[in-house]
């Protein structure tokens, strides 16, 4: 592999990297929960300390974006539709992982119709020093095993220990796999809640719950919001944006929330402002910078309102406007680490708001990569034995 060949003269400018089919990603462990939550929390500290650059002139851009016309003039241009986009998201990730990468995909909700995922990803893996490629993967699973992982990183500092109860509301891919990382942190789970939009797809996610995990004693569909929040111990928001705004967005309301809840909110929801302000409500995000430049590239209001209504969006909108104090705001990473306070007691609400990273996606494909290689697994492929233009 690349670094390999740039330590053998010999060979000093063949460059060969592996390539990753879905089963292969799958045999070299990208769906262990358990292991995913633990690199995570090795990722959100380094984010923390600042050993990361991702895109822009901050270093903290989610990634570049592709957008459609409404009504394209040219001939072949796809136009504007419900998620219909394409997006490239490069990072480097340092510590151990000491590497890039890219994960490029392209977007359509129209590709369910097909029986296909909403998005389909690819992800490259590159040498941090050479820029050669390491592995090219196939990243569904990649990136939908990382985006649970990472809230439960949150679980695993900040749910109470006995937790036992969860609701859902949008039993998506993600609420799914943000279900399973939590199950890796508190196997004292027993009862889960689904709220969905359509009884096909909540009556599919029960299913999948189910399935996965037999060691349930209850998973159950409710018919509202409130019934899915009251008596959990962790909740789940997993929907995506309303052309409503805010007043289509999962609504917490403080009263239905038990003492001791934490949320877990890496999409759309709503809390009102009095109580994020409040000592009631204890606020973490997964990194302060990512919100701080998506507020920069599309000013106040527009990312939480209009684009992607996750919760850490509507904080930095608040920090901005000078209605909540930039030290409440506290990241994950620091409380892994042991530099700021977790959980104090079993009555704290905590609200937890992940916008993803593919820093994220750097780390996790470092370590599956590492473990196809140690396993043999994948094809390996030949970029060139000697390069013709250098």
């Amino acid at each position: 592999m690349t670094n390999e060949n740039a330590a053998n003269p010999e060979n000093s400018t063949r460059i060969d990297f592996l390539y990753l089919s879905e089963p292969d990603m799958v045999e070299a462990g990208v769906t262990d929960f358990a292991k995913c939550v633990e690199t995570m929390e090795e990722t959100l500290i380094l984010l923390a300390d600042g050993d990361y650059r991702m895109a822009g002139a901050s270093a903290n851009s989610h990634g570049a974006q592709i957008n459609f016309p409404d009504n394209p003039i040219h001939e072949g241009m796809p136009a504007n539709g419900p998620d219909r986009r394409f997006m490239a998201m490069p990072a480097y990730l340092g510590g151990r992982f000491n590497g890039a990468g890219v994960k490029w995909y392209g977007s359509n909700a129209d590709n369910r119709q097909n029986d296909l995922p909403r998005s389909i990803h690819l992800f490259i893996l590159n040498d941090a020093i050479t820029g050669a490629p390491k592995a090219v993967m196939s990243a569904n699973l990649l990136s939908a095993y990382r985006t649970g992982a990472v809230p439960g990183v949150g679980v695993k500092h900040l749910a109470v220990e006995d937790a036992e109860v969860v609701g859902i509301i949008g039993p998506g891919v993600m609420s799914r796999t943000i279900l399973g990382s939590a199950m890796s942190q508190r196997p004292s789970i027993k009862k889960v809640k689904v709220k969905g939009r359509s009884q096909a797809s909540t009556q599919k996610a029960v299913d999948w719950i189910k399935n996965e995990f037999p060691q349930l004693e209850e998973v159950r569909i409710v018919e509202t919001e409130e019934e899915a929040i009251r008596d959990s111990d962790i909740l789940i928001a997993g929907t995506s944006t309303s052309s409503d705004g805010p007043a289509g967005f999962p609504y917490f309301k403080k009263e239905y929330l038990k003492p001791g809840a934490l949320l877990l909110m890496p999409a759309a929801a709503r809390l009102d402002d009095d109580f994020v302000r409040s000592d009631d409500c204890n606020l973490v995000v997964d990194y302060t910078g990512l919100y701080e430049e998506w507020f920069n590239e599309n000013g106040p209001d527009v990312t939480y309102e209009r684009l992607l209504g996750i919760p850490g969006n509507r904080w930095w909108d608040m920090k901005e406007e000078g209605t909540l104090p930039a030290e409440k705001l506290v990241n994950i990473g620091d409380i892994a680490s042991g530099k700021a306070p977790g959980r104090q007691n079993d009555e704290e609400i905590f609200c937890y708001s992940i916008g993803g990273m593919p820093v994220e996606d750097v780390a996790w494909a470092t370590d599956v990569y590492d473990n196809a290689l140690a396993k043999g697994i994948g094809t390996k492929l030949n970029l060139w034995d000697v390069p013709l233009l250098k």
